[in-house]
This record gives structure tokens, sequence and C-alpha cells, in this order.
């Protein structure tokens, strides 16, 4: 028989199937295997109606052979005739199993693969000739299809049993693709075990085993796990078998901190198995750690880092979701966005969610270990998007206060603030311990009122896009006026200020463009002395924002002075005694900056103005 050209339109398609649409020579034999377990399908379900027809020992071998230079998948699935041969082999993309599912009764359920007709030709990107020797269930002749890049032919063969063999004539190797590689039984064994480890049936390769002597042989082996773990009921699961797959899946050695197997039924019906680690993995922060869950439909694997099935501010999350519903692409490689992923992630989104809060409020010791590793991500979920998710995270984040010096969720802040007290008072620092020193807090603290610690970089641009919880304003100490003082306070610094107006223009004037003001403080008790910014940018933030953009932004910088400290009672008198206190002002405002946790305009200076002093003092 006459070897039968493609068309030219199929030939286009052929050409873009082997070298634009799949981006992942590796992925043939999942497809080739995926073909193979559709035909074992359909044998099976033929079997349940049809008494003629059996099914027993079904399963699909995948073997090699480097002398000869192929690589063969055979099944003993449902085998085709020669017109369904023309049909799917020699039109391309038209699919069997497509037609197959369309011929049954809208009640009759089967799960099948392969619905595009293409996945046959991903063989070509590995392969330059294919033979498919096949037999129909329940006829007498075989047909052997041999085909190329050009075309095919079809002639009738001998096979004694019913099914299919594929052999593939792998390519020669070039400079850019060792196509060898696919001829070592290893290499083919963990493509089986990464994209098709969990096919029903059991996919038979001739491994080398050791007999009980120690000698060497060859066996064959099953080399797929067919029911994986998260599709077995959890009654049949023990915590040590999640932790072993997490191990192996992960090579984390460290036990999770939590494990989520579920399963979710409807119009978007999946299963689910989701970890939570115990500690962040090194790279957590870095571009080369991989975020995004394994994904996979009926068993197969489609993507290792799906990162459109969960949000970013679960990132931490690692584990599987496996669904039957998925609309792929036609390379079944990349998703298609649709309404089915939306929901499918809101609803994982969800549970990981209703995990975390359920872990706050009974495993509160649990959670803390948990937020000290990945707090920091629910906090920039927060304002990310400017605030579209802080509804749904704002009840799972905990702050150390001055309280107990313990975690307090803000629900837990709320009910115990003071009668009269109207604000969420919080101070920034780079530490828990920095932030105790800050003499902005002592005033707060005195009357009573509990006091957040912000140590993240995150947490006051976290703060702003809340801005209140449960209508209560969060108010940073660092910035601002804080409004705690009585009317009796309020009139007593405005006439210290009044009496002062002069000093206070003094130093602005000898601080010039440093400040853009000089003022009396009602927050300081010991100390003499605190820089504050006004209501726009914090400290902190400009802090961040310059270790990111390595720019220059500058908060506002407001100098208050204690006007009962002995310092500024020494100053006032120098300044009426009419010495110069140029020094004074700069050493004031370079303390500040040392207490605000910022650097020092210049060293340099600001050690020669402190052993000027100091010669002066000793004199």
């Amino acid at each position: 028989m006459a070897i039968k050209q493609f068309k030219t339109e199929s030939k286009r398609l052929l050409d873009l199937m082997a070298n634009s649409i799949y981006t992942n020579t590796d992925i043939f034999l999942r497809e080739l295997v995926s073909n193979a377990s559709d035909a074992l399908d359909k044998r099976y379900f033929l079997s349940l109606t049809d008494t003629g027809i059996t099914a027993d020992d079904l399963k699909i071998r995948v073997e090699c052979d480097k002398k000869e230079k192929t690589i063969t998948v055979t099944d003993n699935g449902i085998g085709m005739n020669r017109e369904e041969l023309e049909s799917n082999l020699g039109t391309i993309a038209r699919s069997g199993s497509f037609d197959f599912k369309e011929k049954l009764d809208e009640k009759e359920e089967i799960d099948i693969i392969g619905q595009f007709g293409v996945g046959f030709y991903s063989a070509f990107m590995v392969a330059d000739r294919i033979e498919v020797l096949t037999r129909k269930v329940g006829e007498e002749k075989a047909y052997l299809w041999t085909g190329t890049m050009e075309g095919y032919e079809i002639k009738q063969a001998k096979k004694e049993d019913y099914g299919t063999v594929i052999i593939l004539h792998i390519k020669n190797n070039t400079r850019e693709k060792k196509y060898d590689q696919y001829l070592k039984t290893d290499n083919l064994q963990m493509l089986v075990k990464k994209y098709s480890d969990f096919i029903r049936y059991p996919i038979m390769m001739d491994l080398e085993t050791y007999d009980e002597n120690g000698n060497k042989e060859i066996k064959e082996t099953t080399v797929n796990s067919m029911i994986p773990i998260w599709k077995k009921p959890k009654r049949e699961l023990k915590e040590e078998n999640y932790d072993e797959f997490y191990s192996l899946s992960y090579y984390d050695f460290e036990k999770p901190l939590k494990t989520i197997h579920y399963k979710v039924e409807g119009s978007t019906s999946y299963s689910a198995l989701l970890y939570i680690p115990s500690v962040r993995p090194f790279n957590y922060f870095s571009n080369e750690y991989k975020l995004g869950l394994k994904l996979y439909s009926k068993g197969v694997f489609i993507k290792d880092e799906a990162k459109e099935i969960v949000s970013d501010y679960f990132r931490f999350i690692r584990g599987v979701v496996d669904s039957d519903d998925l609309s792929l692409n036609i390379s079944r490689e990349i998703l298609q966005e649709d309404r089915q992923m939306a929901v499918m992630k809101k609803s994982i989104d969800k549970k990981i969610g209703t995990t975390l809060e359920k872990m706050l409020e009974n495993e509160r010791e649990t959670y803390e270990k948990f937020f000290e590793q990945f707090g920091q991500q629910l906090k920039f979920g927060t304002y990310d998007n400017y605030g579209q998710h802080k509804n749904e995270l704002i009840d799972l984040l905990i702050f150390k206060s001055s309280n107990e010096d313990r975690y307090v969720t803000l629900k837990e802040y709320v009910s115990r603030m003071k009668e009269g007290q109207k604000d969420i008072y919080y101070a920034s620092g780079d530490s828990v311990e920095t932030i105790k020193e800050l003499p902005q807090l002592e005033k707060v603290l005195d009357k009573g009122y509990e006091v957040l610690y912000f140590t993240d970089s995150v947490d006051e641009f976290m703060a702003n896009i809340i801005n209140a919880y449960d209508g209560k304003p969060f108010k940073s100490l660092q910035k601002g006026d804080l409004d705690l003082d009585s009317e009796e306070e309020k009139e007593e610094i405005e006439k210290k200020s009044k009496d002062n107006e002069k000093l206070l223009q003094t130093i602005k004037d000898d601080l010039k463009d440093k400040v853009t003001d000089v003022r009396l403080s009602s927050r300081l008790k010991s100390s003499p002395v605190c820089l504050v910014s006004d209501d726009s940018l914090s400290f902190g933030m400009e802090k961040t924002l310059n270790a990111i953009s390595q720019g220059s932004v500058k908060a506002s910088r407001i100098l208050e002075i204690n006007p009962d400290h002995k310092l500024f009672k020494a100053l006032a008198k120098a300044s009426k005694n009419g010495e110069k206190i140029s020094d004074y002002s700069t050493l004031l405002y370079e303390q500040a900056l040392m207490i605000a946790g910022l650097p020092v305009d210049d060293p340099l200076e600001y050690t020669r103005l402190v052993s000027d002093l100091m010669l002066k003092a000793m004199k």
C-alpha cells in the first residue's frame, strides 16, 4: 500500500505538535501512557455490559531497546480496527476518546484523559518514525499503522492478543538535543513516576533487581503507585503516611506543621492534600522558591507549580490538587483561564483560611510557631492589591504587645481597651527590645494603654491599608500628635512653648533643613528628646522603601524636646546667657536620630562635637 500523505493543513499542525505546542519533550511518554490508560478504560467499561468481553489483568508496559533505538508502549486495552486507525491517527486532532464519550448515554460516566486527539503526535518530538500494531477487542484482524512527519500507511498484520503496541524509533542526537537519554530504563522509569505515577492501571517495566543470594536479575516490576494518597479514604491513612509523602515530595525532613486532606464535590470537584511546613524554606523570599501546588487531572500530572489555584498570601502552602473537571489547553500543559479555576482557587483559599482560624483558636502555641515562620506573608496579603483581601486575613494576624509580651490578635486587643481609648496604639522598630526602649512609649504606657510592637517591614504598610479594626483606628506613637493630654496639660505645654518660643526657633534655625519643626513634647517623661514624623510617611516606611528602591525617600523630621528634662533647662539657661547653642542643637538632633534607629548624618562631625564637649567639661 502506498504511503498516504498528510494534508497540508495537517502537516502544519503536526509540525506545531512536534515543535511548538509542547514545551517539554519529556511529556511524550505521559501522552502515550494516558492514551493507553484510556484504551484500558474503554475495554473495562465495555466488559460491564458485554459478557463476551473480558477485562482481566489490564496493564501497560514500557520498555526500551538501546541497540534498536526504540521505545515501546504496550497495552491490552480495546485496540483499534482499520477505520479507527484511519480516523484517529490519519486525521490529526481527531480524538477517538472524545467520540467514545459522545456515544455514551448521558447517565453513563467514564473518566477518559485524552479528548483532543493530539497527544499521540507529541511522540514525533523524539521519534522520526512510529509504528502502531493494534487489534480491536472482538475482531480477528490486526493492523499496522506506520507514520512519519510526512505521511502514513496502514497494512494488515498479525497480533495474537487484543490491544495496542506503539513503537517509537528514536531520532539521532543533535547538538541541541540528546534523544538517546530516553533509551535508558532509569530515565523512562523516572518519567513514569513524575507524570504517570497515579494512572489507575499498573505500568510494568523490566528492572534490574537482586535475588536473596545477591545475584542480579531482570524482573518485570510495577513502577507506578496507581492509587494516589490523596484519593485514599482518610480512615485508611495514618500520620506517618502523610509525613512520608510530604518528605519524599519536598525533601523536607521536618514534619509538616499541619496536614489538610479533603475532597470537594460539586460543579467543580477535586481532591486536595495540602501541607503547612514547620520551617520556612531557606530560599522562601527569593526568586528560586517554587510556589504553587502540584496539579493533576484524573491522576495524570499536569503542572508542578500551579500558582493559579492558590493566592500568593498562602504561598507557603505545599501539596497536591487533583481534579477531573479541569479545562486544559490542547497540549495539556497550561491551564485555560476559566470559571472552574476561579471557583477552585476560592475554595482552596477558604479551606486554608478556615484551617488557620481553627488552629489559632484551638492550637494557639502551634499557630504562633506557624506565624513566626509565615506570618509576614499574611501581613503582605492584607495590603497587596490595595487591600482587596484584608477582610479575609485580618483576624489571622497576631502581634507581640506591651500587655503580656506575647502574641495578641486585634480582636483581643480591642476587647481589653481602656475606657475612653479611641485608638489602637503601635510602635515600630527592628526588634521588640528596641521598641521597648523608645521614649515615645512612656506616656502611653503610664496611662495603662496597650501598645502593639511592629517589627516586620510590612507592618506599617499593612496598618495604613487596614486603617482600623472594629472602628478603632491605628495610631503610631512615632507620628503626629497623640492627643492624650487633658485640657490642663494642653494649656501647660502651650504656655511653656510660648515662654521658650525664641529658643525653639533658634534650635530650628540651627538645624536648618534637617527638621520641619522643633517643639516641646507632651509624650516624653524621662528622655530629653525624640524624633517623630507627620501623619504621612514614618521612619520605618522610609527605611523599607529606600531598601527596596535604593532611593532617597525621606520622612519629615520633627524634633520634640522634653521641657521638664534637666538638659532642656540647662540649654535654656545657656541661651539666655548669650551662649552659642548650635553645637548643642546638632547633638540633640543626632541623639534623636540614633534613638529613632536612623543613621547619623555626619558621624565624624558628631564625634568631634562629643569630644569637644567632653574636653570642655573636664576643664
